[in-house]
């Protein structure tokens, strides 16, 4: 395989697992676009109907089900929100002319129905084991979107439950409600994409706070062409294709009133204990369950207010709480209601009498109501109690009456205090991004087809680059394919290779298929970097150095299946691949990083959780420079062909022997105390205690009781550590790297494209004032912002970069033409040794 064949192995479209049926061979009862929308699924096999709310996902689920078992043999279980069974039971034999599915709970009841070629059952039978899916050939899940949740129990739960059934179907109208990010589940449960990997692929991290991750902007388009491979979002037929006809499938006007009461002024304690005049609900849960406590009065008499003044339209009484379900029902007698611990046969009987225009005003929770049912033909009318952040609950709850074939104008009240505005506005953004994220897949829909080679041709187009090179007199920075570059380049001809390579698959770097971090896993990666590393051996001069920038990768334990994080040995996997190519491995600097600053990213090293069970807390993940060597033409001395030198007048015996053997002390000083650090600033006490701890004897418990009285005094952060321990030996552990000194730092100043992860400047200048002489030429292979041939210039080096992303590269080359420009002209902090590198200053 070349290079270029195996670039596009990496073009992801879900690939069909089905088998062939033509829309004519389906249920003559089903509409057009549901035979079409049918037909797409058993062909894949495992795929998500993504309908807006009255498509009929109901009938096309028992569709897919029964022409599955039709081709397979065996039965077909739906699983099913409490609630909706009357739904699946009158499309099955009013609508499709099929038998009554048979309602089973557990095992026993699936035998005793051998005969029945469709079962139900709901959520909760599967999740506590009372049914086993792999036992059935097919399954469909419907009102899916309880898998949005990957930490959820039942998210976990189906994931390995449904792993053997074949054919497996989800239909929901709210596939990610909250966040983009939530689709990737379903792909998981479908057996799609690994649900980590298409975290990798698709979603950056914010480095500041963790599990807030955002679709990368370059990988967006990829993104929703990957999604529609596997999901059909449709809003009307006529998305399916133009010549079905939209009659019937126009939604009515909606009209959405909003009522804000005000909240009580007393005397609410704050944590700190300040007083506020009311309790902010949006603080958290506590204090929102508190406003919804003490507001249920007059949140009732409002909800009276609306029902009184429509004396002849029917309302759904929308609540969560108990106390206002008891409250409604002393409000209004004749109100219907439901609650979770009825008599199951009496609460469906009481839902099908509200559907069908037998009672006025019904009383439920989202929870029992808010999915599945069709309340449309009698209610046009619906009243929400109270809000919460749970925007598929309600957006699903609004969908009972505002549907298709709704002949009114649907009103939707929504009663809420004055101190939970925050939580109104995070309603309003998330409805906001469920409509904007419909539309996009409809576009996808229009424009492809639901075919998948279409998408296939489009996503070709983002393999291979056009290459720009720019060159100044002491740079080459060259925008391409790094393994294409490489091939052109002379043998023998680089003095020093430093690079940060990307860490296997952990992050993509541009939207093309020719980035390393575009890969399906780090064993892909690995195969990606065969065809590099070769060609970096080659253009080495001999007994020169390749000094690689790696850190291993934190695995979760949720992803993983162990429950526990865990740490992919990426650096040793790292070494056991350049010496497969020829590199020589002898050393590795470790550089240590905040594990504060790394908790606050990942929560896996927290303190809490390091009291409750210190078993499983981990450390946290240093970086390295893994040091590799071509070996010299004459191996007699080990010399390089063209020696690193040094003069011992510039490079002293003192230095020496710091380098190559840390620091060594005398045991007679002492820990720091409190007192000679209250006057130091937070910003200082970082360098203080390090250069204190390098000249100290270290005490363990010292540095502990110094933490602590830091932390009474308010000078121990939570999101940075201010008093790491400093390293003896800084040849190979180097503890005083400046996260900050990157050329991200200037582009956030600039208000620039961040890197995705930046290699530190002093990183740089270290590698580079010791395994290269002046005047040559400095490689890397990933020049990212050209930080490495930035540095290279400034010291008297050639800098050499290769980048593919456009846009790093733009800004790259803009350092690198300052950086030359500022060797050309001294400033004057040239003159006061201001602007001195690290090798200029000894």
């Amino acid at each position: 395989m070349d290079y270029k064949e195996f670039l596009q192995t990496k073009i992801e479209i879900a690939q069909e697992s089905g088998f062939e049926i033509t829309a004519d061979d389906l249920n003559p009862a089903l509409k057009p676009h549901q035979r079409e929308a049918v037909a797409w699924a058993l062909r894949g096999g495992c795929r998500a109907l993504f309908e807006s709310f009255g498509l009929g996902k109901t009938a096309q689920e028992l569709e897919y089900c029964h022409q599955a078992v039709k081709h397979e043999g065996g039965q077909a279980l739906i699983v099913l929100p409490l609630g909706v069974k009357q739904e699946f039971t009158r499309d099955a034999v009013e609508l499709l002319g099929y038998e009554k599915p048979a309602y089973v709970r557990k095992m026993e009841e699936v035998w005793a129905a051998a005969g029945k070629e469709i079962l139900i059952t709901n959520y909760e039978r599967v999740r506590d084991g009372d049914i086993e899916p792999g036992y059935f050939k097919a399954a469909s899940l419907d009102e899916a979107s309880v898998l949005r949740s990957f930490g959820s129990k039942t998210y976990q739960e189906f994931l390995e439950k449904f792993k053997s059934v074949k054919y497996k179907l989800v239909a929901t109208a709210t596939p990610s409600p909250n966040r983009y990010k939530e689709l990737i589940h379903y792909a998981g449960y479908l057996g799609i994409m690994d649900t980590g990997q298409a975290l990798t692929r698709f979603f950056q991290r914010d480095s500041t706070k963790a599990n807030n991750l955002t679709l990368y902007p370059n990988m967006e388009d990829e993104f929703w062409m990957w999604v529609s491979s596997w999901a059909l979002f449709i809003t009307r037929p006529s998305d399916v294709n133009p010549a079905y006809s939209d009659e019937g499938y126009e939604l009515p006007p909606l009209d959405v009133r909003w009522h804000e009461l005000p909240a009580h002024y007393g005397n609410s304690m704050e944590k700190g204990g300040q007083m506020s005049l009311f309790t902010e609900a949006a603080a958290g849960l506590k204090q929102a369950a508190e406003v919804k406590r003490e507001s249920i009065g007059k949140r009732v008499e409002k909800m009276k207010e609306i029902v009184d003044n429509s004396p002849g339209d029917s309302f759904i009484l929308w609540h969560d709480l108990e106390n206002e379900r008891h409250a409604i029902k002393e409000a209004m007698p004749e109100a219907v209601d439901i609650y979770g611990s009825m008599d199951y046969e009496r609460r469906e009987q009481r839902v099908i009498d509200f559907s069908e225009g037998k009672t006025r005003l019904f009383a439920t929770k989202k929870s029992l109501s808010g999915s599945g049912c069709n309340f449309q033909k009698h209610c046009h009318r619906e009243i929400f109690l109270g809000i919460d952040y749970e925007f598929n609950d309600f957006i699903q709850a609004v969908h009972r009456c505002y549907r298709f074939l709704q002949k009114e104008q649907v009103v939707i009240d929504i009663i809420y205090m004055e101190n939970e505005r925050q939580i109104k506005e995070a309603l309003l953004e998330k409805w906001k991004n469920h409509e904007k994220m419909v539309e996009k897949m409809v576009g996808i829909l229009k424009k492809y087809g639901l075919g998948g080679t279409g998408k296939a041709e489009q996503m070709k187009r983002k393999m291979g680059v056009e290459t720009v090179r720019i060159e100044g007199k002491r740079y080459t920075a060259v925008h391409a394919d790094c393994v294409e570059e490489t091939k052109k380049m002379e043998e023998n001809s680089i003095g020093l290779i430093h690079t940060s390579i990307p860490f296997g698959n952990h992050y993509e770097y541009s939207a093309n298929y020719n980035d390393f971090g575009h890969n399906q896993s780090t064993k892909r990666f690995f195969e990606q970097m065969d065809f590099l590393t070769p060609e970096l051996l080659r253009v080495l001069t001999p007994g020169r150095v390749a000094a690689i920038h790696v850190k291993d990768r934190v695995l979760f334990g949720n992803a993983t299946g162990t429950g526990m994080p865990t740490v992919e040995p990426f650096h040793a996997q790292c070494i056991a691949h350049y010496m497969k190519h020829g590199f020589q491995y002898f050393g590795m600097i470790t550089v240590v990083t905040d594990v504060v600053r790394e908790n606050n990213q990942t929560y896996r090293l927290g303190w809490t959780e390091q009291c409750k069970d210190g078993s499983k807390m981990g450390v946290g993940c240093p970086e390295y420079i893994l040091l590799f060597r071509k070996l010299p033409t004459d191996r007699s001395n080990a010399y390089a062909d063209e020696p690193v030198k040094k003069s011992k007048e510039k490079y002293s015996r003192g230095q020496w022997q710091l380098d190559a053997h840390g620091y060594w002390r005398s045991s007679g000083d002492r820990l720091v105390s409190k007192e000679e650090l209250k006057d130091v600033p937070v910003s200082s006490l970082q360098s203080v205690y390090r250069e204190y701890s390098r000249e100290s004897v270290y005490s363990y418990q010292e540095h502990v009781e110094l933490a602590n009285e830091l932390d009474k005094d308010g000078k121990l952060p939570a999101s940075f550590m201010v008093i790491a321990p400093g390293s003896w030996n800084t040849l190979e552990v180097w503890d005083d790297i400046n996260r900050m000194n990157t050329l991200n730092t200037t582009q956030s100043r600039r208000r620039k494209q961040m890197h995705v992860c930046p290699l530190q400047i002093d990183i740089v200048e270290r590698v580079i004032n010791r395994f290269s002489n002046k005047g040559d030429t400095v490689l890397d292979p990933f020049g990212g912002l050209m930080t490495v041939p930035m540095v290279a210039v400034k010291m008297g080096r050639e800098g050499y970069g290769i980048e593919l992303n456009p846009d790093y590269f733009r800004d790259g080359v803009g350092y690198l033409q300052a950086a030359e420009e500022a060797r050309e002209a001294p400033t004057l902090f040239d003159f006061i040794g201001e602007g001195k590198t690290q090798e200029e200053k000894r």
